[in-house]
Formats: C-alpha cells, structure tokens, sequence
C-alpha cells in the first residue's frame, strides 16, 4: 500500500501516552472521552430470587448479524473494585432485556443508573414501565423504542482490578419495535428513533435530524484514492480532508486540465458540501 506523505506542515503534535503512566480514573476518562459516541443499552436483568435491576451500560454495540449478538460490559467500579448488580444477575439467571435508548427517555435513564440497593426496582425509581418479556423471565422497558429478548452465551471477565470490563455475550432470541418509529417500508427510521450515546464526562449526543448526515459506502464502486488526485486539488489550502475524500471516491478522474485557483476550490467546495460531486469536478476544470 503507497503512503501519501503530507507537506511538513501539515504535521500534527502528538502527545504519546502509555495507559500505565496513568491513574484508573485518568485513563477511563481519556478513553470515554476519545472513543464515542456509544450507544447505550438499558440492560433489565433478574437474579434468582426474583429481584429486578434496570441500568444503562454505554460499553455496548453489535457484533453479529448472523448470529445476531451484542456484548455489553458491565465494569468494575474504578473507585473501589465492586461489581454490579447487573453483572451478579446474569451470572445468576444468563437473560438480559435489553433496551435501545432515545431522547425521550434520556433523563429516566440517568436516573436508573443511580447505585440502588438490590431490593429497591429502577423501573419504579426511574418511572419506567414493566411488561412481560415472551420468551425470557427480565421485563421489557415499554418506553424503549426496541427491546431485544436475550439469552447470555457467556460472560467473559477482562481482569480483577476496578475498571476491568465483564463481556456479556449475548445473543438475541427476539425484537420488539414500536410501530411508531417504523418508515413506510416496515424499516426502523433513523430520523425517528432520536437515539441517544454517552460521550466523556456528563456528555451525551443526540442524533436526530439536525446532525444526521449520509456518507455513500464505496462498496460497489471503487473510488480513484487519494493517490490519484491531481497535485492542484491534493495541494489545495481550501479542501480540508472530507472535501479530498468526496473528490477521490469518483470511480473516474475527469479528463482535462484543473484549477489551482482559490474561487474555484471555493465554489466546488460549496457544491461538495451540497453532495454534488460531479458538478465539484465541473468546476475544477479550467
């Protein structure tokens, strides 16, 4: 593969860190904050005596489609090594509810979060409803948009000090969606669902259609590259980066000669930023 080397001045400073010169508490919030947005999964679990918890984990994503699994990690406390009790539940009982996370329910959700005591129920603390999952004994969160019905293929530790992860492997056995958040072809909305992610700190995003965007997959065509681009669109002080690789993901370069020419990188930069691509070219050529 050709590395394409930037012009020295294009050269960022770097701070290097190794994870060991760091403090637990450091380093989690280094990585909280660096790696999100991340979805959150409003995990409903029961322990064998019939005591039921409700809490959001932000470690979660989806793994599989086929089978369909999704892990989440219920950490140790970084402040004094405890686990929690959701972790306790699903070594107890292996199911997991888990529910899918909106802006509706954003500050229920917090709420649930709070350390309550294994007797005391974060659905009735939180203001959240219960309602019988189909296949499996934890309760569905019938504000959640989707739930999905789990069963916990295993739980994976990753250490014994505090802030060492717990992977719960989990594969889904059934959805509910709510028909509300449903387009017209029978598909989930992305516009619709308004789903909410944990960034560092007290931060969260929101993604609605405000910051929505579409990115074309170049998965049926093959853009030209970087490598490819003419020296007087590469070596633009106009472009930034994202405009470069709209440019570079056209399956064939433009015949002709090309502007150098600052209002016209700024006028294609425009257009670029409207996802008219062949029109950018357009413009680029003298």
């Amino acid at each position: 593969m050709t590395n394409v080397l930037q012009p020295k001045d294009y050269l960022k400073k770097m701070k290097t860190i190794s994870p060991q010169e760091l403090s637990n508490f450091q380093l989690q919030t280094l990585l909280q904050t660096a790696i999100a947005p991340r979805p959150i999964a409003l995990a409903s679990t029961i322990d064998k005596e019939g005591n039921i918890n409700l809490s959001p984990f932000s470690f979660f994503n989806l793994f599989s489609s086929n089978p369909p699994v999704v892990i989440f990690s219920p950490a140790r406390r970084v402040r004094d090594n405890t686990t929690k009790h959701t972790l306790e539940n699903v070594l107890e009982l292996p199911e997991v509810v888990i529910g899918i996370v909106n802006y509706k329910i954003v500050q229920q959700i917090s709420l649930a979060s709070t350390e309550y005591s294994k007797a005391e129920n974060e659905f009735i603390k939180s203001g959240l409803t219960m309602k019988d999952a189909d296949l499996i004994q934890p309760k569905l969160i019938d504000e959640c948009p989707v739930n999905l019905e789990c069963k916990v293929l295993e739980v994976k530790p990753l250490g014994t000090e505090g802030g060492a992860g717990n992977l719960v492997i989990c594969e889904i056995i059934k959805i509910h969606v709510q028909e509300e958040y449903l387009n017209e072809e029978g598909n989930l909305d992305q516009i619709k669902l308004d789903l909410v992610a944990r960034l560092g700190g007290n931060w969260y995003s929101r993604n609605n259609a405000d910051n929505l965007f579409e990115v074309p997959k170049p998965l049926v065509t093959k853009g030209i590259g970087f490598d490819l681009l003419p020296d007087e669109i590469k070596l633009s002080k106009i472009f930034t980066g994202n405009d470069l690789g709209m440019l570079a993901n056209t399956e064939e370069l433009p015949t002709g000669q090309f502007s150098s020419g600052e209002a016209q990188h700024l006028e294609a930069q425009k257009l670029l930023h409207q996802n008219q691509i062949t029109e950018a070219w357009e413009i680029l050529l003298k």
